[in-house]
């Protein structure tokens, strides 16, 4: 293997490692926040925060249904299209089958967003 090949390879994971640490620290922070009963002196129930964060929740999930897909079809594409690109290069025939998995992989991305309006919407 090549030098640049491990290093990009070590980044990437490390990227990764970052990303998921992030995401890991984000949702313990949230869910171990203790529920208040008083709030700038007036009195909140606790289904009425509950309520609220059922929202934000809500809304943290589509954001990610349509994050991870989305990064999920970069990748996808990027590895797709570099090899459907050396194969034409080698057989130009093969055009037509090559943007068929090009798309097929884009498609990744339109499942998270049609996730995410599933979240929304239910």
């Amino acid at each position: 293997m090549t030098k640049q090949f491990v290093m990009g390879s070590l980044i990437s994971k490390a990227v990764m490692v970052v990303i998921s640490a992030g995401v890991i620290w984000f949702g313990v922070t949230l869910l171990t926040e203790p529920v208040r009963a008083e709030e700038g002196g007036t009195t909140v129930t606790v289904e009425a925060k509950a309520d609220g964060r059922a929202l934000g929740m809500k809304y943290i999930s589509a954001a990610l249904a349509v994050g991870i897909g989305s990064v999920a079809a970069g990748i996808a594409v990027a590895m797709v299209g570099s090899a459907a690109m050396g194969a034409v290069a080698e057989r130009p025939e093969l055009m037509g089958r090559s943007l068929i998995y090009v798309g097929l992989a884009e498609g990744i991305a339109i499942y998270g967003v049609v996730v995410a309006i599933m979240i929304l919407l239910g």
